[in-house]
């Protein structure tokens, strides 16, 4: 994946602007140059420094840069839409304008969240307290899972990672509270003030559901001390990389030695799949501490935990006061953002959430052209094209591997701006009423279309973005990669640009989600998707040696204060990165044979511009909290790493502008995989 919002965004604490101010309209701008600092020493201020200096974080946000502005500016176009939509009182009972302008509606209409205040949440607090026996609380997960609340566990249908081609059932850790299971062990000031703050929050929320004091700090207490116990079996967020040891696939014999007192069956019947008989589970420890939790936690505290899961998980739909105490420590808190989002930005991004595909193919319509497709197509063509021959001419790579990578280059398939097959929403009813209930109806709805897919084949055709998104990703098991129309915009992408521009834009983009494929979890899988073995062994100690080398060097890359960058976590992007840039340069150069070369625009060369194309790709500015968030849970890497960490590395950067050895922007010992 090329990138991500930090997980804040995903629980609607969002931003609010002047869309006028903002938009990016162009892949290049000099003015953004700080040429007073020499590009051999600090590549990301030469290409970013006067931008990096006028900047401001707006207050809404951890962060602000290319990333961000082009959501502001795909939000602005869908502002268009669901506000069309919600003016259309007539549409056709399930039609995209319906679902869409109804949802919108009733999310814009705070009056009625206000006037509802915990209503909507108490039949689930009332089914918690009910609760007095392991039985019925192993039949409240199970519910509760249907209903798309969170807890305990995540379970979903998905790829049989050793058998791409058919759905297989997956139970995975969770439940930890915090961001990761790290948080509740580290002893240090910030980890510390970090789970006070926690409880701080929890026990207000409490509260806001009718607790009196003493029995919400009582319920917190609770709550955290479960939430500790589940992190004390969790992997931390390196481990949970490694897709080899994430596979354990398990008949329901199986799991009731590992699960002895957790029932999968029962589990299954109420989740209305009882025809899966094997689930892969992905941390057997975690379900092994678990279930002895079923029986060593008094019922009584489950029934707190659950009362949590409610409350935190429908913070969202609630009043303003639940979204106030939610955004104070999940967004102000941990990433140092200041205000909330406009209430339209919030409902918006939770339509594009829930009926993405309905309001994508409009914004396709506004933002994404048939030109721009074909272009994406022959960008692509050309990178496959560079790939192969780079291939060809690993000195470290033997014949047999080769002939393995080249079989799953070719087998790669693309999906660009949007799906030519769309899903649907065919029996989500959605209404003008109860925002809570329009939320929970589609949450009810996604997750019975996920658990379906368990008697079904595989679809190669389902995309894990909405067109709008501002992302791109491979998929190994489907053994593609992914370019929703959101990111095909200004600077990533711009069909006015020169050649150079967008190949150090868009091409390393798409060299990135490319290498992804050949990284250090990537590689594992062949090019039927499936995880298998398809390297010697002589090959594969070469390739974890060549990685290593990035790790180290990652490693080493200080965030602030004490807190350094970890090249494990960061390795697959990392190096998605640097193979991405290789691949592109390539291709640019490839693209240039035969041909006059261009003339330099900007007193720059195309050499030149190509990397300046990436580096202003990745201008960002971050408040401390955002930068030390990521640096601790996020496998990218900080924006400035991602521009001087790869470059560093290239000889073609080197000699584009002529640094000699001994450069900050010259490593003595080079990086060097693809």
């Amino acid at each position: 994946m090329l990138s991500v919002f930090r997980p804040f965004i995903a629980i609607c604490v969002l931003f609010s602007l002047s869309l006028a101010t903002l938009a990016q309209s162009k892949g290049f701008d000099t003015g953004r140059m700080d040429t007073s600092t020499e590009a051999c020493n600090d590549f990301y201020q030469y290409a970013n420094g006067n931008w990096l200096k006028t900047t401001k974080i707006p207050a809404e946000y951890p962060s602000w840069g290319s990333f961000t502005i082009v959501y502001e500016n795909n939000q602005n176009v869908l502002k268009k839409v669901v506000e069309t939509a919600a003016k259309t009182t007539n549409a056709a009972k399930g039609s995209d304008t319906q679902l869409v302008g109804d949802y919108y509606a009733s999310c814009m209409n705070e009056d009625a969240l206000e006037k509802a205040g915990i209503e909507p949440i108490k039949p689930f607090l009332a089914e918690a307290a009910k609760v007095s026996t392991v039985k019925d609380l192993q039949k409240q997960i199970a519910m509760n899972h249907s209903r798309g609340l969170g807890g305990f566990f995540r379970f979903a249908i998905g790829n049989d990672d050793k058998n791409s081609s058919v759905n297989l059932a997956s139970a995975s850790q969770s439940g930890v509270g915090l961001p990761n299971r790290d948080y509740w062990f580290k002893d240090d000031a910030k980890s510390v003030e970090t789970r006070q703050k926690y409880a701080e929050y929890m026990t207000n929320m409490f509260k806001l559901a009718g607790d009196t004091p003493e029995a919400a700090a009582a319920e917190a207490k609770t709550v955290m001390s479960i939430q500790k116990r589940f992190a004390s079996a969790a992997k931390a967020p390196v481990d949970l990389r490694d897709s080899e040891a994430n596979y354990n696939k398990k008949t329901l014999a199986e799991l009731a030695q590992l699960t002895p007192n957790f029932s999968w069956t029962d589990y299954l019947r109420e989740r209305g799949v009882p025809n899966v008989k094997e689930v892969n589970v992905g941390q057997p420890k975690f379900f092994e501490e678990m279930s002895k939790m079923m029986t060593e936690v008094p019922v009584s505290d489950w029934k707190a935990y659950l009362r949590w899961v409610v409350i935190a998980d429908s913070a969202g739909s609630l009043t303003k006061a639940f979204r106030d105490e939610s955004f104070n420590f999940n967004a102000k808190y941990l990433f140092g953002v200041q205000e909330q989002q406009a209430r339209w930005k919030t409902c918006t991004a939770e339509v594009d959430g829930v009926i993405g595909e309905s309001l994508g193919q409009e914004f396709v319509k506004t933002a994404f052209s048939p030109a721009a497709k074909k272009r994406m197509n022959e960008l692509i063509d050309n990178l496959f094209a560079a790939y192969q021959e780079r291939i060809q001419k690993l000195d470290w790579m033997s014949g047999a591997t080769k002939a393995k990578a080249l079989e799953k280059l070719a087998a790669y398939t693309r999906k660009i701006g949007y799906p030519d097959k769309l899903e649907g929403y065919k029996g989500l009813e959605i209404e003008r009423g109860s925002y809570f209930q329009n939320n929970l109806k589609a949450s009810e709805f996604l997750v019975r279309r996920n658990m379906a897919k368990a008697t079904k084949p595989v679809d190669r055709s389902e995309w894990g973005m909405t067109p709008p998104t501002v992302n791109a990703y491979n998929n190994p098991q489907f053994n593609e990669i992914v370019f929703p129309a959101g990111i095909l915009q200004p600077p990533f992408f711009d069909s006015a640009a020169d050649d150079a521009i967008n190949y150090g834009g868009i091409g390393a983009v798409i060299g990135h989600e490319i290498t992804h494929g050949f990284d250090d979890e990537g590689s594992k899988y062949d090019a039927q998707g499936n995880l298998k073995t398809w390297w010697t062994d002589a090959d594969r100690k070469t390739f974890d040696e060549r990685s290593a080398c990035v790790v180290e060097q990652f490693s080493k890359f200080k965030v602030g204060g004490d807190v350094f960058m970890n090249g494990k976590l960061t390795l697959g992007e990392n190096t998605a990165d640097l193979g991405g840039l290789t691949m592109a340069f390539a291709a640019f150069e490839k693209s240039m044979q035969g041909k006059p070369k261009p003339a330099s625009i900007d007193k720059l060369t195309p050499e030149q511009r190509f990397f300046l194309g990436w580096a202003q790709a990745w201008a960002e500015v971050s408040t401390p909290q955002g930068e030390a968030f990521q640096a601790q849970n996020d496998p990218h890497a900080i924006a400035r790493f991602r521009v001087n960490g790869p470059l560093s590395n290239m000889p073609e950067f080197a000699e584009a502008f002529a640094c000699k050895q001994g450069a900050a922007m010259v490593r003595e010992k080079v990086c060097n995989i693809w």
